[in-house]
């Protein structure tokens, strides 16, 4: 079952590889629970299929770049980029897509929360395994206050721009 506005976010363990260390963050992949990290926070978080993807590097993760500032002013904590890939992978593309200290850079390696979600995506046909459906959400205290699904390709209802307005 697809995740709805009101749910609360399941609990999973994303990864991020954290690029300077920090009291409580050493160098390279940490493992955090979701429940913790969305707690008293305003969240927007967006999922793709792939790093290093098309429509995921041109259109997806560039948007929530160029509109992070816009977003904050509105009242958002963080931003999310969710994706079943790795840490490696993740914290690779977010350097690469100078998201670093902007986007946090989320790795669902095994699809835990995305298939918690309801929002996984199987292209094992095309030899890419489980991926995440492209999606945007705004998550307040944990709880889901608008969602965005993509119904086939593109990054339409997803955007940042389209999340802007939705908090305007």
């Amino acid at each position: 079952m697809t995740i709805q506005i009101g749910d609360r976010l399941p609990d999973a363990t994303l990864s991020e590889f954290i690029e300077t260390e920090t009291e409580g963050c050493a160098l390279g992949p940490n493992t955090f629970q979701v429940a913790d990290l969305v707690r008293g926070k305003t969240i927007v978080v967006f999922g793709l299929p792939g790093a290093f993807t098309p429509g995921c590097s041109i259109q997806h993760l560039p948007g929530y770049i160029q509109h992070a500032e816009a977003l904050k002013a509105k009242g958002v904590d963080e931003i999310w980029c969710v994706s079943v890939n790795d840490a490696f992978v993740m914290g690779a593309w977010g350097r690469d897509q100078k998201a670093t200290g902007i986007v946090r850079m989320m790795a669902d390696g095994s699809a835990m929360l995305t298939r918690a979600l309801g929002l996984e995506f199987d292209l094992t046909a095309r030899g890419l395994g489980v991926r995440s459906q492209r999606y945007s959400m705004l998550v307040v205290d944990g709880v889901v206050k608008q969602l965005n699904v993509e119904n086939g390709g593109g990054v339409d209802v997803s955007s940042a721009e389209k999340m802007l307005a939705q908090l305007a």
